[in-house]
């Protein structure tokens, strides 16, 4: 049976999913701008070695920045600390408009070496008295 109260529930629905987009790409932007979320045109990254390959991830749109950042979103949603062998391009339309395509590997790199000092390790001062 269909109901006349139903077209309201799916509104509410596409708004939600609309705004969870919007966060995913501003959590995608911002760990891209820190620098804790490296997107790399190279097969790895210096110093850095590689754990896991996750796979192939795209992003796509008619805006470069929704393209990029939605394929950062998609490597961050499956767990990646990184994107490597990044490529894009665009297609040009007789119509003038222009549709943005960007895809990479995602990755999960190994592990930073620790920085903090060894309290078994004798300090400086201690060797020069």
């Amino acid at each position: 049976m269909l109901s006349i109260f139903s077209g309201g529930e799916k509104r509410i629905r596409e708004r939600h999913e609309e705004l969870k987009k919007g966060a995913r790409l501003k959590n995608a932007k911002e760990l891209f701008f820190s620098g804790k979320f490296p997107v790399v045109t190279t097969p790895g990254i210096e110093c850095r070695k590689i754990r896991r390959v996750l796979g192939l991830v795209s992003g796509r749109g008619f805006d470069s920045e929704c393209a990029f950042y939605g394929l950062t979103a998609s490597a961050l949603d499956i767990g990646a600390d990184a994107i490597i062998g990044y490529q894009e391009n665009v297609a040009f339309h007789p119509d003038g408009s222009r549709y943005f395509s960007c895809y990479g590997t995602a990755v999960i790199l190994e592990k930073l070496p620790s920085l903090k000092p060894d309290p078994k390790a004798q300090s400086v001062k201690s060797l020069m008295h």
